[in-house]
């Protein structure tokens, strides 16, 4: 068997979802040395930790586009650290496209990671977290989710107390995050002086209004000093960032 794939999952991953995250920023493992794949990659960790994430991310029967992208990433980071890293990259996918749509074999293959792994117990907590974080990106824990993260959890020995500990955590997260954006959207209302249960129609007239108010090349025209032009500029952008956060919520 090759050298066994070590890899660290970057910075705490909760929180690499919020209003600032860019793909192309995040990068997930980091690995010392190039390795020279010897083998099948399906039997090497990277091939088998790439099979888990296929099962999970694909569990609620959709992937979406943060899911894909950070899954992307995940495929790159992992054959970066490979000699002839465009063709590994290319197996990871087809890994991936293979077994998204095989679930009777989860158990088995989180099974060969546990037997790679015997004496690493906090590399299998963080690949148990990444696994997780996939789960509820989509702010959506289903039980199929579930199900899949509990069954990989009891074959790669996660003890309970700590894979229930992870998904709190997650839970924890994902509810601040519904509540911060519950006062946004209030905010952004309050903004517009409109009402989250008004006609589009009505709060797009509010909108419009506000923005000739506050438009700076009207307040320009108006003769206005440079502190008030500067004033209403900052002030349109708020008013541009709560009609969007608004007309993202009627949808």
């Amino acid at each position: 068997m090759t050298e066994l794939l070590i890899f660290v999952i970057v910075g705490v991953v909760f929180y690499m979802i919020n209003k600032n995250y860019k793909s192309s920023d995040y990068h997930n493992i980091q690995m010392n040395g190039k390795q020279t794949l010897k083998g099948k990659l399906e039997e090497h960790e990277a091939g088998l930790l790439v099979a888990m994430l296929a099962k999970v991310a694909k569990a609620d029967g959709n992937v979406n586009e943060l899911e894909a992208e950070i899954l992307s990433h995940t495929f790159t980071d992992i054959s970066s650290h490979f000699e002839k890293s465009e063709d590994v990259r290319d197996q990871l996918k087809n890994i991936y496209q293979k077994e998204m749509n095989i679930f009777d074999n989860t158990v088995e293959i989180a099974k060969k990671y546990f037997s790679l792994t015997k004496n690493e117990y906090q590399k299998r907590i963080k690949v148990m977290e990444y696994l997780l974080n996939i789960a509820f990106i989509d702010d959506n824990f289903s039980k199929t989710e579930f199900m899949i993260t509990e069954d990989i959890a009891n074959a790669l020995e996660i003890k309970k107390a700590n894979f229930e500990n992870l998904i709190a955590r997650f839970e924890q997260f994902y509810n601040q995050k519904k509540d911060s954006e519950k006062l946004s959207l209030k905010k952004s209302c309050d903004i517009l002086g409109v009402k989250i249960t008004d006609d589009m129609s009505l709060i797009k007239k509010k909108y419009r209004d506000l923005v000739k108010k506050n438009h700076p090349d009207i307040i320009t025209g108006q003769g206005a000093s440079q502190s008030i032009i500067d004033e209403a500029t900052a002030k349109l952008q708020e008013i541009n960032e709560a009609y969007q956060i608004i007309k993202k919520e009627k949808k």
